[in-house]
């Protein structure tokens, strides 16, 4: 029987032209890039060729690009990095380091934040709308002196909503404006938009940005951390210098040169793929919804990514028509892969969704 993967979200397969430019770095060039011999110095280059690339598709400089292992690693780089960096300085003022997100961002956000508020720093989490997108107006409202950043996904790894990361931006800006302040800083995570939306750091106006190869046909194990200079993060991770000092541990060079590849590759179809994508998501959504009056969209029907499908269908479990539909050879999720397996079947995403519906129903009955 052929298995249809429906989970793209959680996982690409790779793609052959990734798998091809990442072969030769696996045993025929395995010098180690920090060695000083010939060996050590050719994988330097191919790491610093690798790097320039994605600098350019980004619309960054070289030096403002650190790999790590994961999308989630550079979410905590960026949260966790940042926090310790200025806690010091604020706790002098008698304050602490204030972060602004939302409800509904990738586990590696939320638990960054439960780990700052155990360090004794403060977390304000922003409701979203009843269609999944986060009101800019509500980010702004909920900034203050101690605020450091602001952490909003671009595209989420559920519902798929696109948010509106440049109108947060702005908001963020007239206050600092406003305030005559460098802070807070931007940060968004767009490991999940990058195969569809552009990338650009002056369109979005962020300051940092995650992106993790294993979403968009590159190998798994290498994520990345977009930063522009004028941040000052510290590590998380220790041991050598290597990225900056900020990621210690020998460069996984065949990923590194997979992940560039992978995202060229990406920004390249994105237009094309996207028109494809979308008009089989449509498809589905008006299929899906004849078959049944219990069958409803979660997230805004319009602003969200191409490749992304997540429903509501009342009465019938969502681990049961996980496991069901697997047995019929289809592959899905009814929740986010990175929770763990006893937390699977719960989706705090779509749960934030049905308190936002329950909101403004409270409202309109008022």
């Amino acid at each position: 029987m052929k298995r249809i993967f429906l989970d793209y979200a959680s996982t690409t397969p790779l793609d052959k032209k990734v798998e091809k430019a990442m072969r030769p770095y696996f045993a025929k060039n395995f010098g180690n890039p920090s060695a000083l011999y010939e060996e050590g110095v050719e994988a330097k280059n191919i790491i610093k060729e690798s790097r320039e690339r994605i600098a350019r598709l980004l619309n960054v400089q070289t030096g403002e690009i650190i790999f790590t292992a994961s999308g989630t690693e550079a979410d905590n780089l960026a949260l966790i990095g940042l926090f310790n960096n200025y806690k010091k300085e604020f706790r002098s003022k008698g304050q602490v380091p204030h972060i602004v997100t939302t409800t509904i961002e990738h586990s590696g956000i939320l638990e960054a934040c439960k780990y700052i508020e155990r360090e004794g720093g403060e977390v304000t989490y922003v409701e979203v709308e009843e269609n999944g997108i986060v009101d800019p107006d509500k980010i702004k409202a909920a900034l203050k002196p101690n605020t450091v950043l602001v952490s909003v996904m671009f595209a989420n790894n559920e519902i798929g909503t696109i948010q509106p990361v440049r109108d947060v931006s702005r908001a963020v800006k007239e206050y600092r404006e406003k305030n005559k302040t460098e802070f807070p800083f931007i940060h968004t995570d767009a490991s999940q938009a990058a195969n569809y939306l552009d990338l650009s750091f002056q369109k979005l106006g962020v300051e940092m940005m995650t992106l993790d190869a294993s979403k968009i046909y590159g190998p798994k194990g290498i994520g990345l951390l977009a930063s522009r200079r004028l941040v000052s993060l510290k590590p998380i991770i220790f041991g050598g210098g290597q990225e900056k000092g900020l990621r210690a541990g020998t460069e996984n060079v065949p990923a590194i040169v997979g992940f560039a590849e992978a995202l060229a590759l990406a920004q390249v179809l994105k237009e094309k793929e996207s028109a494809r994508l979308e008009t089989l998501r449509e498809f589905f959504f008006s299929s899906v919804i004849k078959l049944s009056p219990n069958v409803s969209i979660n997230g805004d029907r319009n602003k969200r990514l191409p490749n992304n499908v997540n429903i509501c269908i009342e009465g019938i479990d969502a681990e049961y028509a996980v496991i069901r539909l697997d047995h019929d050879g289809i592959s899905c999720s009814s929740a986010s892969s990175c929770l763990t397996l006893s937390e699977n079947s719960y989706s705090y995403v779509v749960d934030a969704l049905d308190v936002a519906r329950a909101r403004a129903l409270g409202k309109k009955g008022k």
